[in-house]
């Protein structure tokens, strides 16, 4: 019996010998580590004996498995294990496709030490670099049994994160062993993202780890720590087309437990997505989470304001330009939302509450937007941002074409990106198309809006840090104190206040007279026209705005729907900005002049300062008893003393060798583009036009023939609508026979008309210039007398062949 036995192990294949032999008798003895050796190299030799090699291991193991002899089952690992690192040749795909079977029998398993170490066993594999491609070889198994690994749910709080870690492990390893091959399976695919992505962001989400000190050494065998690596790097390994196979997850995963209220998890998941995702890819990014506020528009305030927080802090981490090519279709989302938000008008009034703080925070995202773009594309933004305006017939719907609250928003939005503008030069910062909607809501009723329009005027005219020093108006005794950044200003802003200006200081004056004007807007605009005069301090601009200064004097003077406390701010203030102006012109004569008026209302009229005008102290009361005063009835208020004169300025600009001529002009009407988009130009220059005709004879001493009655703007449109009307009967007649003719005509027909009129051209051209002597021509005649050639055609009398009629 005995011979017989040795007879038949003798029968058996070398590679089942070599198996068997390196299991021990005893199990606690461990793999016998020189029949290990011979193993190995029997495999080196033989590579074509994997297969089965892993075939007979398999059957071992499933063997040692359902004899629960788990010591055994350890060992065969061990020995699969160090073949597997030791046997790189192209018939490892064979050998691949039993140690797979076996991990995976393993991880079907119950017992935890048998799932750990068949996890550890397929991590080293997913290290290997493979030479050849595998076409057959399915994960869907692996990913799902890694997943419900990392939820693991056991009592025992050790065995769990054990668990827990080497599902997290394996996750890691599948997505390193599937990515970069693209013939295997593709893990980017939603039925794999759905399960990884929840299974990572449920270990990272682990209060009791966020709550460890930030600044303490991080314990790297926490299962928070080890998903926020996995995820990493799942991050990074992610192209173009897979971004957002990650990102979606994420979103929905937020969604399903409620993470967006309150959201810093919410926010550091995106912060590690922004950080390590390829910078050219982080738009999506971005994309994907506007996309998904639409999804919530109708949403709780918290959520959508959870949601953009997020956005704000994506933003904040991109680069710039990596919002991507569609800027406008972002600022048009958030924009959307915007209105939304305002059109949601609850009585309840803590849910109005919570509308207003997401409407803060979308501002503040535009902004965050912004600051990422190029300058160019910020004025395009804010032109955008105009385009959500009402579009203005009149100006008496200037404030109610629209709510107000989201008139006001959108004010806000538009200070929010002219804070990340830098302003070089005004011609770029103030195209027409944003200049003149800009102006026009400066006039709105709303008194805070206003204010907010030139807030927005200020932040981008203002180049040198001055609006700061000059949020007060006040009446220093030295202009110097206040430490005014100046410098000289360039020859292409100037050429730009000399073409837009006139619609600066319309607005301006326009804005002085509004009776619901508080002190506020008083110093608003006061800042507004003294960092005009300091960033364009050249001497033709000044002599305008000193124009502008006496004409609102003027009109307080002679206005009476002002209350006297409008009257008294105003001619606080332009006492202040004059003296600023005096300043900057460095007129010596013109200084004096206006400290000696400022004097004078010191002793006669000191309501007339700011120190009074501006004082928030001042009660009403205190103003009517003013307004009913002997002195005030008897016009002490508009002493010519105590008024700024404009012979006397004049006097002081002439002696300094200024043309002070145009300071006589006023600013009566209103600009012509004001209202009709067209050249800006000053009505007093309008106004000076008279239409002259000359005499038949044309001599030098011309006599001319002037209207008494004084010809402007709106009689000429008059007499155009007039003699436009008489004929408007038969340009229509006219106009519906060509119509009917192009629609009724043979077409052969209107090519022959077509070609008759264009020959009628071109004789009549033909006759003219056979008319007119062509200075080359006789030049060239002259030099064919001289040398006896030919002279040569000139280009009008080339034949030329017909290319196409129509």
């Amino acid at each position: 019996m005995t011979g017989c036995c040795v007879c038949c192990s003798a029968l058996r294949p070398r590679y089942k010998v070599l198996v068997d032999n390196i299991f021990p008798e005893d199990p606690q003895d461990g793999l016998v580590r020189i029949n290990m050796e011979k193993l190995t190299f029997y495999a080196l030799s033989s590579p074509e004996k994997l297969d089965r090699i892993g075939q007979y291991l398999e059957k071992r193991l499933n063997r040692e498995v359902k004899g629960h002899r788990i010591e055994f089952v350890f060992i065969a690992m061990d020995a699969l294990d160090q073949l597997l690192v030791s046997c790189h040749a192209q018939s490892l795909n064979l050998f691949v496709e039993s140690f797979l079977k076996m991990v995976q029998k393993l991880l079907e398993c119950d017992e935890p030490e048998l799932q750990i170490s068949a996890t550890a066993s397929f991590v080293k594999f997913a290290n290997i670099e493979e030479d050849t491609p595998s076409y057959h070889r399915r994960y869907d198994f692996f990913v799902s049994k890694f997943s419900s690994m990392s939820h693991s749910g056991l009592a025992k709080e050790e065995t769990r994160q054990k668990i827990r870690r080497a599902g997290l492990h394996g996750l890691q390893g599948l997505v390193r062993k599937t990515v970069s091959d693209d013939l295997q399976v593709n893990i980017w695919d939603p039925v794999h993202m759905d399960k990884i992505v929840p299974s990572l962001l449920f270990n990272m989400d682990d209060p009791s780890f966020l709550a460890t000190d930030a600044e303490s050494p991080r314990d790297e065998e926490h299962p928070s720590y080890i998903a926020e690596i996995v995820f990493r790097d799942l991050i990074c390994r992610a192209s173009y087309s897979s971004i957002k196979s990650v990102v979606g997850p994420v979103l929905i995963h937020l969604d399903n437990h409620s993470l967006w209220v309150p959201n810093q998890f919410a926010v550091k998941c995106f912060k590690i997505i922004m950080y390590s995702v390829q910078a050219q890819y982080g738009y999506i990014v971005i994309t994907s989470l506007l996309e998904h506020l639409d999804h919530h528009v109708k949403s709780d305030p918290n959520i959508k304001g959870g949601i953009v927080g997020v956005l704000f802090q994506a933003v904040l981490i991109s680069a710039g330009g990596s919002i991507g090519t569609s800027v406008l279709e972002v600022f048009n989302i958030l924009l959307r939302h915007l209105r939304i938000s305002v059109d949601n008008k609850s009585q309840n009034t803590e849910m109005r509450n919570k509308e207003i703080e997401f409407e803060d925070e979308v501002i503040n995202t535009i902004g965050q937007f912004a600051n990422n773009l190029p300058d160019y594309q910020k004025i395009e933004i804010m032109m955008f941002v105009m385009g959500k305006f009402p579009q203005f017939t009149s100006d008496e719907d200037v404030g109610g074409a629209m709510d107000s609250q989201l008139q006001m928003n959108l004010l806000k939005t538009l200070l929010k990106v002219a804070t990340k503008y830098k302003t070089v030069t005004f011609s770029n910062t103030f195209p027409p198309e944003f200049l003149h909607p800009l102006l026009r809501m400066s006039l709105l009723d709303d008194p805070q809006m206003r204010v907010t329009v030139q807030n927005i005027l200020q932040t981008l005219i203002d180049r040198h840090n001055n609006t700061v020093k000059l949020k007060h108006v006040v009446l220093p005794a030295d202009v110097s104190q206040l430490d005014l950044t100046t410098e000289k200003a360039s020859r292409q802003d100037i050429l730009f206040m000399k073409k837009s200006g006139m619609q600066f200081y319309w607005h301006i004056y326009e804005n002085m007279q509004m009776s619901s004007n508080k002190v506020d807007n008083f110093e608003a605009l006061f800042c507004t026209m003294s960092l005009l005069a300091i960033e364009l301090g050249d001497a033709e601009i000044l002599l305008e705005l000193l124009r502008l200064a006496l004409d609102i004097q003027k009109m307080v003077v002679t206005s009476a729907g002002l209350p006297i406390t409008h009257k008294c701010a105003i001619h606080g203030l332009i006492a202040a900005y004059i003296n600023i102006l005096a300043y900057l012109s460095s007129i010596s004569s013109l200084a004096e002049y206006v400290q000696q008026v400022i004097e004078t209302r010191k002793k006669e009229a000191k309501c007339l300062l700011p120190d009074f005008a501006y004082n928030r102290n001042n009660r009403p009361n205190r103003l009517s008893d003013l307004e009913n005063s002997e002195d005030y009835r008897s016009s002490d208020l508009v002493k010519e003393n105590c008024l700024f004169d404009q012979n006397k300025i004049a006097e002081c600009l002439s002696s300094s060798g200024h043309d002070a001529s145009r300071l006589s002009s006023s600013f009566i009407q209103k600009p012509y583009n004001a209202e009709m988009g067209g050249v800006s130009r000053s009505i007093s220059d309008i106004q000076s036009i008279n239409i002259e005709i000359e005499s038949v004879d044309g001599s030098p001493s011309t006599y001319r023939k002037q209207y008494d009655e004084e010809i402007t703007v709106e009689s000429l449109k008059k007499m155009l609508a007039e003699s436009s009307g008489a004929n408007k009967d038969s340009e229509d007649k006219r106009r519906l026979e060509i119509l009917e003719t192009f629609r009724t005509a043979p077409f052969e027909e209107i090519v022959a008309r077509s070609e008759a009129k264009s020959n009628h051209f071109h004789n009549k051209l033909n006759e003219i210039l056979d008319n007119v002597e062509d200075p080359s021509e006789r030049l060239l005649t002259e030099e064919d007398d001289e040398t006896g050639s030919q002279a040569t055609i000139p280009v009008f009398q080339m034949q030329f062949p017909d290319l196409f009629v129509y």
